[in-house]
């Protein structure tokens, strides 16, 4: 329940705050008086666009703020949006005099998507040109699931409906990103096959090219060694023998004098590592072998391993290995995309299963609640005015499921006997929009708790009999919830539970507006001058106690 409004420094407004209270509370005025200002207010509680035009005082910030009284059912909204719940909620919204804005939930900065969001369960403001919506698949869904008790059901599908939705577009992207794997997968495979075939894991790619020169450089490097050993190895003129006499020599002195003792061991070191030296060129030169076939294949191996690190734009063979690694992973995640696809697909083969069953049920219990909506209106609708008016629900099932189940729904009316059906878009006259849509909130208020509902002057153009019971109703709908009436209407303002009157003043030579609350005598008057006009008669006043009973 919208229990107070709060607004400050906007457009004609200085200053206005007003309690509110349940049932029906209605708000009378003149014309300009600035009803629509406050209205105008109220919908930037809903998130609507501010605009720094309102600002009345340009260097101060405009502020509107409500406060609702909540059910614990609300306790969840602000669970999931950390928010502090309280049972008197204050929703408040800043226009800065730079045009921005902000919204506060409890003193917390909020985005406007959650404050749409809260809000929008909290009013509904319907004007008497606002009935587009009557015209929607969705809202004509409400009506007939609110009769049909089909809120448990149909929370419990869309929920489905939602999962659904987001398989198939997890499907399709999986899809996609399937295709274009396949499409590079050949040229990736010839890559891979490429890699695969030249077994990097058994190649040191420094040995090879060692090899390689060996091989090539097999009859010089043959060559040189034997002369390298034939010079170490000549008798009488060979270095070993020369060496080896040398040696001897220096001994026979190192055995005189300890000073030449330290040089005659060096040079038995020496030797000793020459003849290691001349050991070792023994063990390659035995190793050398002339062989083409051998050099033809490290030659085919090596111009392989570097056609590859050109065309892979590396440097070495880790790197290679590197690219194979990922064209391997590449390949086994289209095999994985292919499960996930599989998976996915039969998440969606058993959720259409359970939105099947679901959309049958909801169907039934729509075509079972359709005379009771049709008898329901068409009293409504005679009772304000419409004698004549017939209606109509109209169930085509679909093909492809939707957010409603598996079917299209199409209102139809006809406000005049002797005239076929037609969808109420095409059938209604403006005149008679605020009538059906009155109609079908209070049918829509017996089966379902509304939020607050605001209703701005959508009793313009009636009079009499019809200006009574759009009363009577009225204060019917009041009864299961708080209804606040924006009217020119007497018979309206009659049947308030609470009254209030914007008026507009000047205050200081500046024009202001203001609301304020009637009591039982001031609610009189006002009915009276409802009736007759800025002179309250007698008259006026008898029949205005007439109508308040």
């Amino acid at each position: 329940m919208l229990s107070r409004i709060y607004i400050k420094n906007f457009a004609l407004i200085d200053t206005l705050e007003v309690s509110l209270h349940n049932g029906l509370q209605v708000i009378t005025g003149e014309t300009g008086a600035g009803k629509s200002i406050i209205l105008g207010a109220l919908r930037l509680i809903l998130g609507e666009r501010a605009d720094a035009k309102s600002i009345s005082h340009a260097e101060q910030k405009s502020i509107v703020e409500t406060e609702f009284a909540l059910h614990n059912q609300f306790k969840k909204f602000f669970i999931e949006n950390d928010l502090d719940y309280e049972h008197q909620t204050i929703i408040r919204r800043e226009i800065l005099p730079s045009g921005k804005s902000r919204a506060f939930i409890n003193d917390v900065p909020v985005t406007l998507d959650v404050l749409k969001e809260l809000s929008s369960q909290l009013i509904d403001i319907h004007s008497q040109f606002e009935t587009s919506n009557l015209f929607t698949s969705e809202y004509q869904f409400k009506i007939i699931d609110g009769l049909s008790d089909n809120k448990n059901i149909i929370e419990e599908y869309q929920n489905e409906f939602s999962d659904f939705q987001s398989l198939k577009i997890q499907l399709k992207k999986l899809q996609i990103q399937l295709s274009e794997a396949r499409k590079e997968s050949d040229y990736k495979d010839f890559l891979l096959n490429e890699l695969e075939e030249l077994h990097l894991e058994d190649i040191a790619y420094e040995d090879l090219q060692n090899q390689l020169s060996v091989q090539e450089n097999a009859e010089m490097i043959s060559e040189n060694l034997a002369k390298v050993l034939s010079r170490f190895h000549q008798e009488e003129v060979g270095i070993l023998s020369f060496f080896n006499e040398a040696k001897n020599k220096l001994s026979k002195i190192a055995e005189v004098s300890n000073a030449f003792s330290e040089l005659d061991e060096r040079l038995e070191t020496s030797f000793v590592e020459l003849k290691d030296i001349i050991s070792e060129l023994e063990d390659e030169a035995e190793k050398i072998e002339i062989n083409p076939d051998n050099l033809a294949l490290l030659a085919e191996l090596n111009n392989k391993i570097n056609a590859l690190l050109v065309k892979h734009n590396v440097s070495d063979v880790n790197e290679l290995k590197e690219i194979r690694d990922q064209l391997a992973g590449d390949r086994k995640g289209a095999s994985e995309l292919e499960g996930q696809i599989d998976d996915i697909e039969k998440s969606i083969t058993a959720k259409d299963k359970i939105l099947h069953t679901l959309s049958e049920k909801l169907s039934k219990n729509r075509k079972k609640s359709i005379p009771v909506f049709i008898k329901k209106a068409e009293a409504l609708l005679k009772k304000l005015g419409l004698e004549k008016a017939r209606v109509d629900i109209e169930l085509q099932n679909v093909q492809d499921f939707n957010a409603f189940g598996k079917e299209h729904i199409q209102l139809l009316f006809q406000a005049n006997s002797g005239f076929p059906l037609k969808p109420i878009q095409t059938a209604i006259s403006g005149g008679e929009r605020s009538r059906v849509m009155l109609a079908v909130k209070k049918i829509i208020a017996e089966s379902d708790e509304l939020p607050t509902l605001i209703l701005d002057e959508i009793d313009t153009g009636v009079s009499g009999k019809v200006a009574e019971e759009i009363g009577n109703l009225m204060r019917v709908m009041s009864a299961d919830m708080q209804l606040i009436v924006i009217s020119h209407l007497a018979q309206v303002a009659a049947k308030g539970n609470d009254n209030y009157k914007v008026v507009k003043q000047d205050v200081a030579g500046k024009t202001q507006s203001t609301i304020i609350p009637l009591n039982s005598e001031e609610k009189l008057t006002e009915i009276a001058q409802l009736l007759s006009g800025s002179k309250i008669t007698e008259a006026a006043l008898a029949q205005a106690k007439e109508l308040m009973g």
